[in-house]
């Protein structure tokens, strides 16, 4: 079976279980991360034996989102393009996840912020453990939500709920998730929660599950294209943005960043 630098794969049961494994950074992912998952996520769409997958994460955090010490995407050693690590890093995580003919399931066990919120909110259902924080996160080193957030957070949330939780940083816990209707189920164990329901999944017809999947994508999401589009040119915009290389800065110090709207 084929191994992964940052992310545990295994196969039980016709379930392929992929595992972001860098607990010590609360899992927030670097290139090789997202390699990974979008490789292991490949990698079970092309065994025959699979008939879904769960997307899980070792230690406290489900992902924190991107790895600020990842020097491709820290401004405090020069100017970085993050419209270039959107497109070809994020988006193409977001796009592997949306595009899987196997099912995914999300078992988020910890926190979830940045952009791991829409790796989480981009799995097709999501199981999560009570009182779990889902965070936006972006305004706080001066940047926007991206990988797929806009459009995700206002079809869900409408555009003045979805406005408040992206600005103001105040988390939403798994139980009003629920209520929005983000996550399918709370459970306190939410991986073992999740592979029941990926049994249940596994035991309807292949082609069934793939086609109600692409339907319901498109009745829903024709437009993410267009979105993530413009998401890669905003964070482009802001990544050059003083503001940024303050607000990673002060992130990194553990200290409030100071903003100039530069």
């Amino acid at each position: 079976m084929k191994t992964f630098e940052t992310v545990k794969f295994e196969i039980n049961n016709g379930t392929a279980v992929i595992t972001i494994n860098r607990p010590q950074v609360y899992n927030a992912l670097n290139v090789q991360g997202k390699l990974d998952i979008i490789s292991a996520i490949r990698e079970a769409n092309k065994e025959a034996s699979v008939r879904s997958i769960v997307l899980a994460a070792e230690g406290k955090a489900f992902c924190s989102g991107q790895d600020l010490n990842d020097r491709t995407v820290d401004a405090t050693k020069g100017p970085v393009d993050i419209g270039h690590t959107i497109e070809t890093e994020w988006n193409p995580l977001i796009d592997a996840i949306k595009n899987s003919d196997k099912l995914i399931i999300a078992a988020i066990q910890g926190v979830c912020a940045g952009a791991g919120l829409s790796v989480a909110l981009a799995a097709d259902m999501k199981v999560a453990a009570p009182g779990v924080r889902f965070i936006s996160g972006f305004s706080q080193i001066g940047l926007a939500p991206d990988a797929g957030m806009s459009f995700m957070l206002v079809r869900q949330l409408g555009y003045t709920k979805a406005l408040e939780f992206a600005l103001l940083g105040k988390p939403l816990l798994s139980e009003e998730m629920l209520g929005y209707n983000f996550i399918n189920r709370v459970a306190e164990n939410p991986l073992q929660n999740a592979l029941e329901l990926a049994a249940e999944i596994n035991k309807l017809a292949p082609l069934s599950v793939k086609m109600v999947k692409k339907n319901f994508q498109f009745a829903q999401e024709k437009e993410l294209g267009e979105v993530l589009n413009r998401e890669k040119y905003v964070q482009r915009f802001l990544g050059f943005s003083s503001d940024y290389k303050e607000g990673v800065g002060a992130f990194l110090e553990k200290r409030k960043p100071e903003f100039k709207g530069q």
